[in-house]
C-alpha cells in the first residue's frame, strides 16, 4: 500500500503540466486561522527550514508539497537521470550532493539542494504573483521534497483565516481567503488538517468550524493543536486532546513547534522534535506515544494511503470517462487540412447538399423550436400570403357613391341607357391591383427565409464551417448574393402575373360567366317584384328592359351630379374620386339641372335654391349650382350600383384565386429551385480557387488552441490511465 501515494504524487504530476483541476485528487490541506503554526507543523513533518515565516500573512499562495521517501539508491538513480537531464539542456548541474533536496514545478528539471534557497524562491514567486504588500493569489506553487527521512505524502499550505485587510490587501480579503480554502477543502477526495493553537479556546477555532461546513461528518477532518508550551499557566490540554471539547473522529494530535525565537536562533527541526519529545514526556506522561510530530507524519500517512484506497476506483472511472470526452471533444475539432483543394472541395458540397435538404426537409437536424427551411417557406405561401389575399376585401376602398361616380363618368357627355362596360373594366382593375403588394411582401418574406437558412446551416449542420472563419464568410457572402440576384427577377414575374390579369379582363371566363348568369336571375325576380308594386298611374310599357335584363326606366332621369359630389366629399374612402367629380362641375352641372325641368313634379322634388358657401380650400365657383344636402340614391342608380359591385366582386375572387395559385409557383420557380439548382455550381465557381485556398482554410487561432488543449488533455489523462492500470490489485488490499 505504500506505493500508492507516490501513484498519486505521479497523477499530480501529470495534471500539473496541463493544469487542470477537472480531477480532484486525495490530498491533506492545511486549515488554520493566521500565525496557528500552519507551515511549522509541515516543517516539522519535512524536517527542514523550507517554509516562509514570521508574523502576520506569510502564506498568501497556496503551496502544494509532495514529500516522497527515497532510499540511498533511488538518490544516485535521480542524480544520474538530473545530470544526463542537464547535459541535454547544455547545463551541466553537479550531481545531488546532500541526500535531501526540493524541486519547483516552474523552474522545470532545477534541483535545490539548499533549503534556504527554496525558501526565498517561495518568497520570490509569492511577491512574482500576489505582489510584495500582504496581497493574495489562488494560484499554486508546486514543491516535491525528496528526503529518506519524510514519510510520503501531499500536502497543500493554504493562507490563514483573517478578519481585517492590512496593507494592500482588498476589503473582502476574509471572503477570498475562505473562497480558497473552500477550494481546496470542498474536494471530497482531500482531508483536512484543521490546525488550532492551544492558547485560545476549541469551541472558537475557525478551522473546525470550516472544516464542519464541508466536512459535517468529520470523516476527513484531523485537528492538531500547536503551542502546547505556550498554554497559561495551570491549565493544560488535557481534555482537548481526549476528546472531551470537540470531538473528531480521526483525532487530535497536539504538537510543540519552534518558537519565533527558535527560528531567529537557528535551532535546527531535529532538535526542536527531541525537544518536543521530552515536553510531553514531562506534561502529558499518558498521550505523549499518540502526540507529536512523528506521531502525526505516520498518522497522516496512514490516513492517506487508506483514503487513495477508497477513491482509488472511482478515479480510475473518473479518468476514463474524462478520456472518453476529450477523444470525442479531439474529434469534433477535426484533424489539421493536409489535402487543402479536396477539403475546400468537400465543405462546399456538404454546405450546398445541407442548404438543400433544410429547403426539401431532408436535413439530418431537425430544428423542434420554430419553423425552418421548406417547411417556413410553406407556411409563408398558404398561411401569411393566402391569409393576406383572403382578408383583402373585394369592394374595399370603394363606396356606392365611387361606383356611382365612375359609372357616370363613363358615359361621357351622353346620358347613358345601359350600364356603362368601362366603369365595370376600370373599378375591377383598381381593385386587382390590391392584390400587388402582398404578392411582393410574399417573395421578400420567402427571401428572408432563404437568408436565415444560410445561418442555420453553419449553426446546426457543418461544423466543420466554424473551423475556418474566412471561408464561412464567403459562403454566406456568395449564397447571400445569389439570393440577391434572384429577387428582382423574381419580383418582376409577380408584378408581371398581376399585370397579366389587368391587361384583359376576360368576361368571358367560365366561372364568371356562371356568376353573372345567377345574378341576372336575381335582378329579373326582383325587377318582377317591383313592377308588381308599381303605382297604377304609371303605364307598365313604359318601363324598357335592357339587355341583360336589366330594367330602364326612361321617367327616372339621372340625379343632378351637384348632389353626387356633395354626397362623395363627405365620404372619406371615395376622395380621389369625388375630386374629380368637384373638378369637372363646371362643364356639365348646370346642364343637367336644366335637363331636370322636363321631370314630372312627383319624380323629382326641387329645393329653394340657397347660396352656395365657399368649401376650404377650394376656390369659390360662382357657376356652381345650390345642390341638396343629403338625399336618397333613386332606384335605377341603387340598381346600377349593386349589379357593377357585384360583377366586381365576382371577378376579383377568380383574379385572387388565380394569384393566390400562380405566386407561390413562380417563387419556387425563379427564386427557391433556381437556387437549389445553381448552388453549388455557384460556390465551386466563386470559391473554388487556387490562390483562394490557403486564405480561406485558415484556421481560427481559438480553434488551433482548442485543439492543442484538447490533445494535451488527453494526452495526460490517458498518461493517467497507464498510472492507475499499473497499481496490482495486490497494492490495494
Amino acid at each position: 500500500m505504500e506505493a500508492l501515494i507516490p501513484v498519486i504524487n505521479k497523477l499530480q504530476d501529470v495534471f500539473n503540466t496541463v493544469g487542470a483541476d477537472i480531477i480532484q485528487l486525495p490530498q491533506i490541506a492545511v486549515v488554520g486561522t493566521q500565525s496557528s503554526g500552519k507551515s511549522s507543523v509541515l516543517e516539522s513533518l519535512v524536517g527542514r527550514d523550507l517554509l516562509p515565516r514570521g508574523t502576520g500573512i506569510v502564506t498568501r499562495r497556496p503551496l502544494i508539497l509532495q514529500l516522497v521517501h527515497i532510499d540511498p539508491e533511488d538518490r544516485r538513480k535521480t542524480s544520474e537521470e538530473n545530470e544526463s537531464n542537464s547535459r541535454k539542456n547544455g547545463r551541466l548541474y553537479r550531481g545531488i550532493d546532500g541526500e535531501e533536496w526540493g524541486k519547483f514545478l516552474h523552474t522545470k528539471s532545477k534541483i535545490y539542494t539548499d533549503f534556504e534557497e527554496i525558501r526565498q524562491e517561495i518568497e520570490a514567486e509569492t511577491e512574482r504573483v500576489s505582489g510584495n504588500n500582504k496581497g493574495i493569489s489562488d494560484e499554486p506553487i508546486h514543491l516535491k521534497i525528496f528526503s529518506p527521512h519524510v514519510v510520503n505524502l501531499t500536502l497543500v499550505d493554504l493562507p490563514g483565516i483573517t478578519k481585517v485587510p492590512v496593507g494592500d490587501q482588498p476589503k473582502d480579503i476574509e471572503i477570498q481567503i475562505r473562497e480558497l480554502i473552500l477550494k481546496y477543502i470542498s474536494n471530497p477526495n482531500s482531508i483536512i488538517l484543521a490546525v488550532t493553537a492551544a492558547n485560545t479556546d476549541m469551541a472558537t477555532s475557525e478551522a473546525l468550524k470550516v472544516a464542519r461546513e464541508v466536512d459535517p461528518d468529520g470523516r476527513r477532518t484531523l485537528a492538531v493543536v500547536t503551542k502546547l508550551d505556550l498554554m497559561d499557566a495551570g491549565t493544560d490540554a488535557m481534555d482537548v486532546l481526549m476528546g472531551r471539547v470537540i470531538p473528531v473522529k480521526l483525532g487530535l494530535i497536539g504538537v510543540v513547534n519552534r518558537s519565533q525565537l527558535d527560528i531567529n536562533n537557528k535551532k535546527t527541526v531535529a532538535d526542536a522534535i527531541r525537544d518536543e519529545y521530552a515536553f510531553l514526556q514531562k506534561k502529558y506522561p499518558s498521550l505523549a506515544n499518540r502526540n507529536g510530530t512523528k506521531y502525526l507524519a505516520r498518522t497522516l500517512n496512514r490516513l492517506l494511503m487508506h483514503h487513495i484506497r477508497d477513491c482509488l476506483p472511482e478515479l480510475k472511472t473518473r479518468i476514463n470517462v474524462l478520456a472518453a470526452q476529450y477523444q470525442s471533444l479531439l474529434s469534433s475539432y477535426g484533424e489539421p487540412v493536409e489535402d487543402k483543394s479536396a477539403t475546400l472541395l468537400q465543405l462546399i458540397t456538404k454546405f450546398a447538399a445541407e442548404y438543400c435538404h433544410t429547403i426539401e426537409g431532408t436535413a439530418k437536424y431537425i430544428e423542434t423550436a420554430e419553423l425552418c427551411g421548406g417547411a417556413r417557406i410553406c407556411y409563408i405561401f398558404h398561411e401569411t400570403f393566402g391569409r393576406t389575399l383572403e382578408s383583402v376585401d373585394p369592394l374595399g376602398g370603394l363606396t356606392t357613391i365611387d361606383v356611382l361616380t365612375a359609372i357616370r363618368n363613363a358615359t361621357g357627355p351622353r346620358p347613358a341607357l345601359f350600364v356603362p362596360e368601362v366603369s365595370f373594366e376600370l373599378l375591377v382593375k383598381r381593385q386587382v391591383k390590391r392584390l400587388e403588394e402582398p404578392s411582393l411582401r410574399c417573395v421578400e418574406l420567402v427571401h428572408e427565409e432563404m437568408q436565415r437558412i444560410i445561418q442555420h446551416c453553419s449553426n446546426y449542420s457543418t461544423q466543420e464551417l466554424l473551423r475556418f472563419p474566412k471561408l464561412h464568410d464567403a459562403i454566406v457572402e456568395v449564397v447571400t448574393s445569389l439570393l440577391r440576384k434572384r429577387l428582382p427577377v423574381t419580383n418582376e414575374m409577380v408584378h408581371n402575373l398581376v399585370a397579366i390579369e389587368l391587361a384583359y379582363i376576360n368576361t368571358k371566363h367560365p366561372d364568371f360567366a356562371d356568376a353573372c348568369g345567377l345574378m341576372n336571375n336575381n335582378i329579373e325576380e326582383q325587377r318582377r317584384n317591383r313592377m308588381r308594386d308599381l303605382p297604377s298611374a304609371v303605364p307598365r310599357d313604359k318601363s324598357l328592359k335592357g339587355p341583360g335584363g336589366q330594367s330602364l326606366s326612361p321617367t327616372e332621369p339621372p340625379a343632378p351630379e351637384g348632389e353626387t359630389a356633395k354626397a362623395a366629399a363627405g365620404s372619406s374612402q371615395g376622395a380621389s374620386v369625388s375630386e374629380q367629380v368637384d373638378s369637372g362641375t363646371g362643364n356639365w352641372r348646370g346642364m343637367l339641372k336644366r335637363g331636370e325641368d322636363g321631370v314630372p313634379a312627383d319624380r323629382a322634388v326641387l329645393q329653394p335654391p340657397i347660396p352656395a358657401s365657399p368649401q376650404k380650400g377650394h376656390a369659390v365657383n360662382l357657376l356652381d349650382v345650390p345642390v341638396p344636402v343629403s338625399r336618397k340614391l333613386s332606384a335605377r342608380e341603387q340598381r346600377d350600383c349593386e349589379v357593377i359591385e357585384r360583377l366586381i366582386k365576382s371577378y376579383f375572387l377568380i383574379v385572387r384565386k388565380n394569384i393566390q395559385d400562380s405566386v407561390p409557383k413562380a417563387v419556387m420557380h425563379f427564386l427557391v429551385n433556381h437556387v437549389k439548382d445553381c448552388l453549388q455550381s455557384e460556390l465551386v465557381g466563386q470559391l473554388y480557387k487556387t490562390g483562394l485556398l490557403d486564405d480561406l482554410l485558415t484556421e481560427s487561432e481559438d480553434m488551433a488552441q482548442r485543439r492543442n488543449e484538447a490533445a494535451d488533455m488527453l494526452k495526460a489523462l490517458q498518461k493517467a490511465s497507464q498510472v492507475i492500470a499499473e497499481i496490482r490489485e495486490t497494492h490495494l488490499w
